[in-house]
C-alpha cells in the first residue's frame, strides 16, 4: 500500500476516533447536568429552558455523529473507492478539451455531493429543527435555496475554476502564485458583493425603522470611530426563529445586520451591547487578522498543491489514475480537511480569546450589565447548552461557553 496512503487512512481513522470521543464526552457531559441549571443562571433560566437546551443538544450529537461516520464513508468512496477515478474519467472520454472537461468535473462532483446532502440538510431543518420549534422553512422555501445555490455556484464557481485550472496549466511551476493572487482578488471582490447582490437573493433587508434605537446606535458607532452603509433589519424569521446580529461587506458597503427575531427579543440597551461587541472585533483588528490569516494559509496550501500536483504518488495514492490540474485541486480540496483537523484547536483557541476582546471592548463601550443579559437571552432562545463538555467545547466552539464568558464579564465589571 502506498505510503501515502497509509498516512491518509491513518489521519481520517484518528480524526474520525477524536471527533466520536468528544461527542460521547460532550453528550455524557450535557446529560449528567441537564438536571441542575448552573448557578450563575437560576435567576434568568429556568429547569424547563435548560432541560430543552440539553435535548436540543443531545439531538445535535447524535446527528453529527451520524454524519461523522457517512462523511468519512463517502469521502474514502470518492477517493479510495474509486469515484473520482470514474467520474474523471467519464468526463475524459467525452470530446471537451481539457479545461473544459475538467471545469466540467469539479462543478459535477460538488453538484453530485450537494445532492447526497440534501436527504440530511432536509431531516435538520424539517425533524431537528421543528422539533425543537426553530424551523419556520417551508419545503418551496427549501427548494428554492437549494436551486438559488445552485445557480450561483455555477455562474460564480464556474468562471472561477476555469481561470484557476488555465493558470495551473500555463504559468509554470510558480503557477499558485498567480492563482494566490486570484483567489485573494475573488474573495475581496465577493466580500464587497455579497451584502449588495448575494444576500438579497435568499432574504430581505430593510433599514431599521425604530427611531430611538438607530438614534442610539449611531452614537454607538460615531463614538467607536465607525462607519457603514446603513443598519438594516434581515427578515431570518422566514426560515428559522433563531436570532443573530452581524457585520458584512468592504469598505463602503459595510453594513450592519439585525434578524427580525433578535429585535424581538433584547431590550435596546442589550442591541448596544451586543453591537458594541460586533464592533469590538473591528476596533481590535480581528477581521483584519483573519484575513491576513486566510491570506497566509491560502498561500501556503496553493504552494503545497503546486508540489503534490507535480508527484505521481499524490494522485495513485488516492484512487486516480490518471494525472491532471483538475484532478489535483479537487482531492486536494477533498483531503486537506483530514490532515488540517488537528489544528481546529488552536484556531479555536485564537478565536475564543477574540472573543473576550471584543467583550472587553463592548463594556467599555455598553453596559455590561445589558451585556450579560443580552448572552443570557441569546444562550436561552437558541436553546445552547450552558453545560458543554470542556474538552469538546475547547476543540470545536469558537465563542467560550456562557458560564465563562458571563464570569469574565462580571470579573470585568470588578476592576
Amino acid at each position: 500500500m502506498n505510503t501515502f496512503t497509509q498516512l491518509f487512512l491513518l489521519a481520517l481513522g484518528l480524526g474520525l476516533l477524536i471527533q466520536l470521543w468528544l461527542l460521547w464526552r460532550h453528550k455524557q457531559h450535557v446529560s449528567t447536568h441537564q438536571n441542575q441549571v448552573p448557578s450563575a443562571f437560576t435567576d434568568s433560566i429556568s429547569l424547563d429552558e435548560h432541560q430543552k437546551a440539553a435535548t436540543y443538544t443531545l439531538a445535535r450529537v447524535k446527528a453529527a455523529g451520524f454524519e461523522l461516520i457517512t462523511g468519512t464513508l463517502l469521502l474514502l468512496g470518492w477517493t479510495l473507492g474509486g469515484g473520482l477515478n470514474w467520474l474523471h474519467q467519464a468526463w475524459s472520454d467525452t470530446t471537451l478539451s481539457s479545461l473544459p472537461a475538467g471545469t466540467a468535473f469539479i462543478l459535477s462532483a460538488f453538484l453530485i455531493m450537494g445532492l447526497l446532502d440534501i436527504p440530511m440538510s432536509a431531516w435538520r431543518t424539517f425533524t431537528l429543527e421543528a422539533r425543537f420549534g426553530f424551523n419556520r422553512t417551508t419545503p418551496r422555501r427549501f427548494i428554492t435555496d437549494l436551486l438559488t445555490q445552485t445557480a450561483l455556484m455555477l455562474l460564480i464557481g464556474a468562471p472561477l475554476i476555469w481561470v484557476l485550472l488555465w493558470i495551473m496549466g500555463s504559468m509554470g511551476s510558480l503557477w499558485w502564485l498567480a492563482a494566490w493572487a486570484v483567489w485573494i482578488g475573488f474573495t475581496l471582490i465577493m466580500t464587497w458583493a455579497y451584502p449588495t447582490f448575494i444576500a438579497p437573493l435568499f432574504n430581505k433587508f430593510k433599514p431599521l425603522e425604530d427611531a430611538e434605537l438607530q438614534d442610539r446606535i449611531q452614537q454607538l458607532l460615531t463614538r467607536c470611530g465607525f462607519s457603514s452603509s446603513g443598519i438594516f433589519v434581515m427578515d431570518g424569521s422566514r426560515r428559522s426563529s433563531h436570532g443573530n446580529a452581524y457585520f458584512t461587506g468592504l469598505g463602503k458597503s459595510k453594513r450592519i445586520v439585525f434578524f427580525d427575531t433578535l429585535l424581538e427579543s433584547l431590550t435596546a440597551d442589550e442591541m448596544e451591547a451586543v453591537l458594541a461587541h460586533e464592533l469590538g472585533h473591528f476596533k481590535r483588528k480581528h477581521v483584519l487578522k483573519r484575513m491576513l490569516t486566510m491570506s497566509v494559509t491560502s498561500l501556503l496550501g496553493l504552494a503545497l498543491l503546486g508540489w503534490l500536483s507535480q508527484q505521481q504518488w499524490f494522485y495513485s495514492a488516492l484512487g486516480m489514475q490518471q494525472n491532471s490540474d483538475a484532478a489535483a485541486l479537487l482531492l486536494f480540496m477533498m483531503v486537506i480537511p483530514v490532515f488540517s483537523q488537528f489544528l481546529q484547536p488552536l484556531s479555536s483557541w485564537l478565536m475564543r480569546r477574540q472573543e473576550f476582546e471584543a467583550d472587553d471592548y463592548a463594556i467599555e463601550q455598553a453596559s455590561p450589565d445589558a451585556m450579560i443579559q443580552a448572552l443570557v437571552k441569546l444562550y436561552r432562545d437558541n436553546a445552547n447548552t450552558l453545560t458543554p463538555d470542556p474538552l469538546y467545547s475547547a476543540y470545536h466552539d469558537s465563542h467560550p461557553p456562557a458560564p465563562i464568558r458571563v464570569s469574565h464579564i462580571a470579573a470585568s465589571m470588578e476592576t
